[in-house]
């Protein structure tokens, strides 16, 4: 797959979004910037390794809690409402990740388009969910 076509793919990936997400498609368009759906609807758990305070770990510590001896996930997560504690800004608007590089797996995994370029399903239904909130 060519850029090209990569961009063409993402563009009219992005025409799905909601009306709150008009967006100009571009490369660097991340429709994640406004959503923050999933932030605020999953619980975000992954591997204890991932955390700071384990050799190699990038995820800082301090914003996880303990799910099982091998499990941590982003504070606010764990209950309802969910919002991690990573989550800046009001989803649906604008929202960031203030530790985006050092971001857990779970989050690294989950792609707003299919590995065939079409749009996560998923992310569809969340934002929906996030609109009649």
């Amino acid at each position: 797959m060519n850029i090209l076509h990569f961009q063409a793919i993402r563009c009219n990936a992005l025409r799905l979004l909601p009306p709150y997400q008009n967006q100009k498609c571009s490369m660097t368009t991340n429709p994640c910037q406004t959503c923050g759906a999933c932030c605020a609807s999953f619980r975000v758990s992954f591997y204890w390794g991932e955390a700071d305070d384990a050799p190699g770990g990038t995820v800082p510590a301090q914003l996880t809690e303990a799910v099982s001896p091998f499990l941590r996930c982003m504070k606010g997560t764990a209950s309802q409402p969910v919002r991690c504690i990573a989550l800046k800004g009001e989803p649906g608007k604008q929202v960031s990740c203030s530790i985006y590089a050092q971001r857990p797996s779970t989050c690294r995994e989950f792609d707003v388009l299919e590995a065939d370029g079409s749009p996560n399903p998923r992310c569809a239904e969340l934002r929906e969910q996030l609109l009649k909130r």
